[in-house]
């Protein structure tokens, strides 16, 4: 067998020691969790992924899991969708996106994916056309870029500014667009950054787009989950300026990641998407795709109209809470810089300085010695495209969260290099 993947181009290698086999987050994160070290004595804790489901503290409405219920044991949702979702879960979604916006959006504006993740691959590969090229943020999700090499479309970087709330470098933008671009992605609220974007940062994005005649792709999966001094403003409020590919999901705000069942919605009030025929090439790509399952799909409905505004501040009030913890501990970490608290999502992206710890060459080494020492699990900045930077994710418990910024508090003062007298 060794030899037979050998002639087809496959490589047969040793344990990997340092490196894990993906620089996904999943792929890393599963690495450091086989280096942690579980016992009677502490277990392992994990601010590596943003699943929050996985705590009795986030637990989604009761109204969510009675709709699924309902749906189940109606025998009326056990066939196969169709291609882009059944009627009555495109409605709902129009209308509940709708909600923010000047104008009204149509079911057939919608396109129901399996998560977000779907909706994702779905538009790079809508987009993708030879010589074509979109631009990604940095810090950013690494899954667009993996979409985009798949279906070969070229992807370029531009810089998010820490020291301005993450915002969008738009000069840089200019700088790496040419004729071939086609589009430009933002995240917001930001994942890994924990950024929200006001209304004037998002209109200079639209005019921006506008000027040099690209779409926006807005993945708002985060959308509504802001706990700072700036609401949550989608990039759809600015389709009148710029044609909008909205990306979202009920996986983080109903916090059912597992349910898949997520939306591609084109904000285009002025009906030129429709005109280019990128509405039928998103059909096209939907048509061999799988689908979400059809029971979630028609609990859409009553998940999205019923859910109680008390719902939704109780998981923010959590998160509120948890944000100022973490920026309050981090901050007694010399080693360690956050550049702003948390204001959205479920993450901080926060910047080490290695020239005060010894015996670390990089974020990944500090992950994987983290783990081995501390049994500790956070996300390092490699996979979000910015090197000697990490991931914390507070989207927990908060007795793991204090334990567990206490454990990063120990490992770097063990290893914080030694003055000499």
């Amino acid at each position: 067998m060794e030899g037979k993947l050998k002639k087809f181009g496959f490589e047969v290698s040793e344990k990997i020691e340092k490196d894990p086999p993906s620089y996904s987050i999943k792929g890393v994160v599963s690495f450091l969790n086989e280096n942690t070290i579980e016992d009677d004595r502490r277990l392992a804790i994990s601010l590596g992924l943003g699943d929050p489901s996985r705590f009795k503290c986030f637990r989604t409405t009761a109204i969510a899991e009675d709709a699924v219920i309902e749906a189940i044991r109606s025998a009326k949702f056990n066939s196969y969708a169709p291609t882009g979702g059944i009627f009555p879960a495109r409605k709902a979604i129009a209308e509940y996106l709708s909600n923010d916006l000047h104008y009204q959006l149509s079911p057939e504006d919608i396109y129901v994916t399996v998560g977000c993740k779907h909706a994702m691959e779905v538009t790079v590969k809508v987009l993708a056309r030879p010589e074509a090229n979109i631009l990604l943020p940095r810090p950013g999700f690494r899954n667009y870029e993996t979409f985009a090499n798949l279906h070969h479309l070229e992807f370029r970087f531009f810089d998010l500014l820490p020291e301005r709330g993450w915002e969008v470098d738009l000069d840089a933008v200019e700088a790496i667009a040419d004729e071939n671009t086609i589009a430009m992605v933002i995240i917001n609220p930001g994942n890994p950054c924990g950024s929200v974007y006001s209304y004037e940062h998002l209109s200079k994005i639209a005019e921006t787009a506008r000027k040099l005649g690209i779409l926006v792709v807005a993945d708002e999966v985060y959308g509504h989950i802001v706990f700072g001094s700036k609401p949550f403003v989608p990039m759809g409020v600015f389709g009148s300026t710029v044609p909008v590919f909205t990306l979202g999901s009920i996986s983080k705000r109903w916090l059912v990641p597992g349910w898949r069942l997520g939306w591609l919605a084109t904000s285009d009030p002025t009906g030129l998407l429709r005109k280019c025929g990128i509405a039928d090439s998103i059909k096209n790509v939907l048509g061999p795709s799988p689908l979400s399952p059809t029971f979630i799909q028609a609990a859409v409905p009553e998940i999205l109209q019923k859910t109680t505004e008390e719902f939704f501040s109780k998981t923010i009030d959590i998160l509120r809470a948890a944000s100022a913890l973490c920026y309050d501990k981090l901050k007694e970490i010399p080693s360690i810089t956050c550049p702003q608290k948390a204001e959205g999502s479920m993450f901080v992206l926060v910047k080490l300085n290695l020239s005060l710890l010894e015996d670390i060459e990089d974020d990944m080494e500090f992950c994987l010695k983290l783990a081995k020492e501390e049994s500790l699990v956070l996300l390092p900045g490699v996979t979000v495209g910015l090197k000697n930077w990490l991931r914390i994710t507070f989207a927990v418990e908060q007795s793991s969260l204090e334990d567990g910024l206490g454990r990063l508090k120990s490992f770097c003062e063990r290893h914080e290099k030694k003055t000499i007298a």
